[in-house]
């Protein structure tokens, strides 16, 4: 046992050696183009995980991230400006005290963000979880609905439809990639303890569980502030990487986005919502291919605006055909698993 924890210790060790590693090389030597999709790549990565763990390890239809990313991305956004900012974007009408006076650096600012939305979060679980399934949905869908107008609105907070704009451009590969995998490591050890397994039998069968005694409110209740703590984590990150935000940014597209993710690479399992994401991230840039126009000989094709959501929506519906559970199902990726598989092919190699 003991060799078997070391050998999974060193394998964690030397992948983190070379995530960074990669990382390292690819802040020195590749294009700020390719850095920004490796930024967006591990904000998914967080976004997509988060959103996992209430939609496919507690099988709550949540349709509401996109209320807490904005959260999260105005809060840290207000926090990081400096007053003399604010004051030139607050064009309308000034920005509220003591706001206006508040300028916190980056760590801080981000987990107040994802505190403040935590707190959101918690707050509006008890009307959420009065329902279940497609009514869930609708009333999570109708609070991000709720956010966005407040955020339209509430002039002196947000700045209105003009957003924000002059944002510190703090987000970098080590602040997003340490963030990815700092969320991955929590959720994954959540998921595999106790805790996880009681969201699970929530999954299965709420009634069920609550007959065995399981307080399925309080799982729920826990299971959708931490999943929102980390999309406000998440949308902090994404305001400090676009340096600009407003109202428009957080409407139900960006929630279809994750939706996306999170059931392309498999409901219930971190590894697919990795895997959804860096499909996502990535191929949403190569399809952009189909949008532009091309010149093949004598043969002129007109780029065709918003073609890549078309061939995603067709990838979307050949993957619910032939992998009805997503490219992953509810698998997980482990050591245990890594290593049993590779002794298995030594052994077959030996044998022959």
């Amino acid at each position: 046992m003991k060799r078997e924890k070391l050998i999974r210790n060193l394998a964690t060790f030397l992948s983190l050696l070379a995530i960074f590693g990669f990382l390292k090389l690819a802040n020195s030597y590749t294009s700020a183009y390719i850095i920004q999709i490796l930024n967006i790549t591990a904000i998914y990565i967080i976004l997509s995980t988060s959103y996992n763990l209430v939609n496919g390890v507690t099988g709550q239809f949540s349709l509401g991230p996109n209320a807490f990313m904005a959260v999260g991305a105005y809060t840290a956004s207000l926090l990081t400006m400096s007053p003399a900012e604010k004051e030139l974007t607050f064009i309308i009408e000034p920005i509220i005290s003591p706001l206006g006076k508040i300028s916190l650096p980056f760590l801080p600012s981000l987990l107040i963000a994802g505190v403040v939305t935590s707190i959101f979060a918690f707050f509006i679980a008890f009307p959420v979880f009065r329902v279940r399934g497609d009514y869930l949905a609708i009333v999570t869908l109708g609070f991000g609905e709720i956010i966005r107008v407040f955020a339209t609105n509430a002039v002196s907070i947000t700045n209105g439809s003009l957003g924000l704009k002059g944002i510190n451009q703090y987000t970098n590969l080590w602040w997003s990639w340490g963030w990815a995998i700092f969320t991955v490591f929590c959720l994954i050890s959540l998921v595999e303890s106790s805790y996880g397994r009681a969201m699970k039998a929530i999954r299965e069968d709420e009634t069920a569980a609550q007959a065995m005694g399981i307080n399925t409110f309080r799982y729920k209740m826990l299971a959708f502030i931490i999943s929102a703590f980390f999309q406000g984590i998440g949308g902090g990150l994404l305001a400090h990487l676009l340096t600009t935000i407003d109202p428009k940014l957080f409407s139900f597209f960006l929630t279809f986005n994750l939706l996306i993710m999170i059931v392309a690479g498999g409901l219930g399992s971190m590894t697919g919502s990795i895997i959804g994401a860096v499909i996502f991230a990535w191929g949403f840039e190569l399809l952009r291919w189909f949008e532009e126009p091309h010149q093949i000989g004598d043969m002129f094709i007109p780029g065709i605006p918003g073609m890549r959501m078309v061939i995603f929506s067709l990838l979307l519906i050949i993957i619910m055909l032939f992998f009805r559970r997503g490219i992953t199902g509810r698998w997980e990726f482990s050591w245990d698993w890594a290593l049993n598989t590779f002794g298995r092919r030594i052994k077959f190699r030996e044998i022959n």
